[in-house]
C-alpha cells in the first residue's frame, strides 16, 4: 500500500502525519507555527528523517490560499490575517525538498475530504464541514466534488445580522469587524466576555449568543447549498452543550420554512461533529495525499 505524508498546517500549529490510511498512522507529530522559515524547514525535517518511502503529500492549510494547480501561485498561502504569512509560498518548498506529487488546499476542505473518505460524510453527495475555533472556516461537497470557484469558499466571513443593542462587541476580523467569523470564533468569545470559552459554564449568557450566531451562518447555508449534513468541528465546538442549542437555534431561524423531515424531526443527524475527532484534520491531508496519486479530472 502506498505511504502518505500529511500535514496540517495551521495558524497556531502545523500537524505532520505518515500514514497509509486512517487505521495506520504510522508517525505523527505537531509543533507550532512560527514563522515561515521556521516552521517550514521543520516540516520539511520530519518528513525527511523517517524511515518510510513516501509516495504522495497531502497539505491541507490555512489561508486564504491559491489552491489552482494552473496559477502561478499554486500552493501559496495569500493575504492572510496571520502576522507574517502573507504571499508564503508552503508547498513549493515542501515539494522541491520532498520530490513527491503534492495536493494542496484548504484546512477545512481537507477536513471535509477525511469525513467523507473515513468519516460523517462517507455516501454523501453533498456537504459541508466547518469548523469554529480560533477562525472559523468551511469546505463543501457539492456532488461527491469539493467545491472550488474563483479561489475557495470562505465560509467565515460571511456577513450576518447583528444586533447591537444585545451585543455591543464590534467584532475581531480585521478585513470586516463583525462577520461570523468576527463575532463567533474563539477570539470573539475571550473578547466579549473576557475569559476562553471553555472558561464560561453552560449556564453563561455567552452560549445562547454563540448559538445564535452560528445558526444564522448555518441557515445561510442550508439556503444556499441544501448540504445532507453539516459537520461542526473545532475548538469552540467542544462544549457539549453547544451543538443542541445550535440545532434548536436553527429551527427557530427557519421558522418551518424548509420542510423537510430529517430537518424537523432527525436534526441530530443532519448538524453532527465530526467523526473522526481530533485527527479529521490531519487524516483530511493524508485523503488529499491520495488524490495526488489519482489522474487528473
Amino acid at each position: 500500500m502506498p505511504i502518505y505524508a500529511g500535514l496540517e498546517a495551521g495558524g497556531t500549529k502545523f500537524v505532520c502525519a505518515i500514514a497509509r490510511g486512517p487505521d495506520e498512522i504510522l508517525l505523527r507529530e505537531q509543533f507550532p507555527t512560527t514563522t515561515p522559515n521556521e516552521t517550514i524547514q521543520r516540516t520539511v525535517d520530519f518528513f525527511r528523517n523517517q524511515p518510510h518511502p513516501l509516495d504522495a503529500l497531502g497539505i491541507g492549510s490555512f489561508g486564504p490560499l491559491d489552491p489552482h494547480p494552473a496559477s502561478p501561485t499554486y500552493g501559496y498561502i495569500t493575504k492572510t490575517p496571520k502576522p507574517g504569512w502573507s504571499n508564503t509560498d508552503l508547498a513549493g518548498p515542501l515539494r522541491q525538498a520532498l520530490n513527491i506529487p503534492v495536493a494542496f488546499d484548504t484546512d477545512v476542505n481537507a477536513a471535509a475530504l477525511g469525513e467523507y473518505r473515513w468519516g460523517a460524510a462517507q455516501g454523501l453527495e453533498t456537504f459541508v464541514y466547518m469548523t469554529v475555533g480560533t477562525g472559523i472556516g468551511g469546505g463543501a461537497f457539492a456532488n461527491r466534488r469539493l467545491l472550488h470557484g474563483l479561489m475557495h469558499p470562505e465560509m467565515g466571513h460571511i456577513l450576518i445580522p447583528h444586533d447591537r443593542q444585545r451585543d455591543p462587541y464590534p467584532g475581531f476580523c480585521p478585513f470586516h469587524g463583525d462577520c461570523l467569523e468576527g463575532l463567533a470564533a474563539g477570539p470573539a468569545l475571550e473578547g466579549r466576555w473576557g475569559r476562553k470559552g471553555q472558561e464560561l459554564p453552560p449556564e453563561h449568557p455567552a452560549w445562547a449568543l454563540e448559538a445564535h450566531y452560528l445558526a444564522l451562518g448555518l441557515e445561510a447555508l442550508f439556503t444556499i447549498l441544501s448540504p445532507q449534513r453539516v459537520i461542526l468541528g473545532g475548538g469552540v465546538m467542544q462544549q457539549p452543550h453547544l451543538l443542541p442549542m445550535v440545532r434548536d437555534e436553527l429551527l427557530r431561524l427557519l421558522n418551518g420554512y424548509l420542510q423537510i423531515p430529517v430537518l424537523l424531526h432527525e436534526i441530530n443527524r443532519l448538524i453532527v461533529p465530526p467523526a473522526l475527532g481530533s485527527n479529521t484534520g490531519v487524516l483530511g491531508a493524508i485523503a488529499l495525499a491520495e488524490t495526488a496519486l489519482q489522474p487528473a479530472g
